[in-house]
């Protein structure tokens, strides 16, 4: 399971946090509240400011980082049954993992669906519009596009379900960089076996991990990307983990040419 906190190393910044460039670019809006961004009659009324935000996190501004290959290892060892994850940034399907091996529990741009007839679209298509700050519209009946992006009040995507199974067969679970606090995400990590470790690696102790803790919890608080090192390092896997960074950034380097 992961969370913002594995993609801020990569320069995502927080919407919510004042400050941050893009908090600056969504004042022009005079927003309500921050996460009104998510809020449907909000975007039906004013989907400018949706499109600014996706605009910064379109596919192809930022990169995976030590996190994010750290997961794309474990799948490359055949040891990842699944990687949920809350963010929309894309970074996880950047750094190679398979989509089908990812659960994108709050959605994704890589897929968009017209507000009125329904009908979807590769996210590539419109991408052209966002970088030029345009609201894409329906090549078909000139709806509004949407990114597969989940609004509050949405249903999460099919996949979600997917945990029913996941869950009760994994014989380990991560918990990397996040704070457990949007349901019903959060709840998944009560779902492994009593039996099954459970490793959190993030800023605090979050969730069960603070409230409810099992006897066999780990828990390596700090830094996110300094310990995924150390669990890398305890696994001796440093010298194919910096191969693999190392061929990944020559293709992305290589793409951005």
């Amino acid at each position: 399971m992961a969370g913002a906190g594995i993609s801020t190393p990569s320069g995502i910044p927080d919407f919510r946090s004042p400050g941050s460039g893009l908090y600056s670019n969504l004042e022009q809006y005079d927003i309500p509240y921050p996460e009104a961004i998510f809020e449907l009659m909000y975007f039906f009324a004013n989907p400018k400011p949706f499109f600014t935000l996706a605009k910064e996190l379109y596919p192809g501004n930022y990169r995976p980082n030590y996190a994010h290959y750290f997961l794309r290892l474990l799948h490359d060892k055949g040891l990842l049954l699944r990687l949920y994850t809350q963010n929309i940034d894309g970074l996880e399907r950047v750094a190679g993992i398979p989509p089908d091996r990812l659960v994108e529990a709050h959605g994704t741009f890589a897929t968009a669906t017209c507000t009125v007839c329904r009908r979807k679209f590769p996210g590539e298509d419109f991408r052209g519009d966002v970088i030029a700050d345009k609201v894409p519209h329906c090549p078909v009946c000139t709806g509004v596009i949407k990114p597969d992006i989940v609004f509050f009040g949405e249903e999460l995507p099919q996949r979600f379900f997917l945990h029913v199974t996941d869950f009760p067969r994994a014989d380990l679970l991560f918990v990397i960089g996040t704070s457990l606090e949007v349901e019903p995400f959060a709840s998944l990590a009560g779902a492994v076996r009593g039996s099954v470790p459970r490793v959190l690696i993030n800023r605090d102790l979050v969730g069960p991990f603070a409230w409810h803790q099992r006897y066999n919890d780990v828990a390596q608080l700090g830094d996110v990307v300094s310990g995924v090192e150390k669990l890398v390092e305890l696994l001796e896997w440093k010298e194919e983990l910096r191969t693999l960074i190392q061929k990944e950034k020559e293709k992305l380097d290589a793409k951005d040419k």
